[in-house]
């Protein structure tokens, strides 16, 4: 016999353990011992952020446990993690929320990620005892990592208002401040186009091909069990990805005392100063393939276009010149 749910009125008690709500199976549960191990300094160090005037702060554990949900669940839009939080028990339970506790508004993620949790580099500190954790289940060897970077319009420097209110923002002067700096490499010509909005990131055309402003996301994973050991992001340049992997090669052995024997990455980063830097200074054996461009396509002459003369220990151009050195040493080598 079908019945029919009845009971139209509802209680005006309950009694609730949201404790003893959530499986001990559920992800959230599973990860939360390690991540109360890793926050439990966590208010010490950001101490000195807080004010001691005003409203009561949003506590930063609170933050961060809400950030980690969006991670675990790849939630992207702050909005939607705070619907996640606000009506899922699981997430409300991992924040360490009841149910009649108010979830912190979206806006309050932007303006801690720009404020403390940037100047305290919190976040950094937060990845680098996650990392340790891995590494001391033994989650990470030393054998080998990979590395590799994920990927708007804009207007050349000179034809942008800076002094308009609306870019009076951080990254406005971090960009203009590059520009100014006097110890950028001599290589490195300042932008033609800039967006207005967002003038740290740069201009690429890679991923799906689209031409727009954007930033490349640089990971370094060790290829045992796929557990990132360090991320920097960049603007999306090939030049600057390259360098990025420079910093975390160096920063994870510093870090973690953690150096790989082989590094495994695309085309990309065959460049013959970057395998020279990896081979002689970090003593790290490459799996990279050379970028190769001894075949030119652009009317010039090819490498293979010219000789060695093995007698007169000299290369000879197509019309049977010798080529002379001019002297000028580059990057440590003397370009002829």
């Amino acid at each position: 016999m079908m019945g029919r749910q009845s009971g139209n009125q509802s209680r005006l008690f309950y009694s609730f353990n949201l404790d003893d709500r959530i499986s001990g199976h559920h992800l959230l549960r599973r990860i939360n011992p390690v991540v109360t191990r890793v926050l439990s300094d966590l208010r010490g160090k950001l101490k000195a952020f807080y004010s001691e005037i005003g409203r009561p702060s949003i506590d930063s554990e609170l933050m961060l446990r809400m950030l980690i949900v969006g991670y675990c669940y790849g939630i992207r839009s702050e909005r939607k993690l705070y619907e996640e939080v606000e009506l899922h028990l699981a997430s409300r339970w991992f924040c360490r929320l009841d149910l009649e506790d108010q979830v912190p508004d979206h806006s309050t993620f932007s303006v801690n990620r720009n404020g403390r949790f940037r100047d305290s580099d919190i976040l950094r500190q937060l990845f680098e005892a996650v990392v340790r954790a891995c590494m001391s289940a033994g989650l990470v060897k030393d054998e080998g990592f990979a590395v590799d970077a994920s990927r708007y319009h804009g207007k050349a420097p000179d034809e942008i208002d800076w002094s308009a209110p609306e870019r009076q923002t951080r990254a406005v002067s971090e960009v203009l401040a590059g520009l100014d700096d006097d110890d950028r490499p001599a290589d490195r010509k300042p932008p033609k186009v800039i967006s207005p909005t967002d003038p740290c990131s740069a201009w690429t055309a890679k991923a799906n091909k689209l031409v727009q402003f954007g930033y490349g996301l640089n990971y370094l994973i060790d290829i045992e069990n796929a557990v990132i050991v360090d991320v920097e992001a960049t603007p999306a340049r090939t030049s600057d990805e390259v360098a990025a992997t420079q910093t975390m090669l160096d920063r994870t052995e510093e870090r973690f005392d953690l150096k790989p024997k082989r590094l495994v990455a695309d085309t990309d980063y065959g460049t013959g100063k970057f395998l020279g830097w990896l081979v002689e200074e970090k003593k790290i054996t490459p799996h990279i393939p050379v970028w190769e461009k001894a075949e030119r396509g652009d009317g010039t002459f090819s490498r293979s276009d010219f000789t060695f003369d093995k007698q007169n220990n000299e290369y000879c151009c197509p019309n049977g010149k010798a080529l002379r050195t001019t002297g000028k040493v580059h990057d440590g080598r003397t370009i002829l």
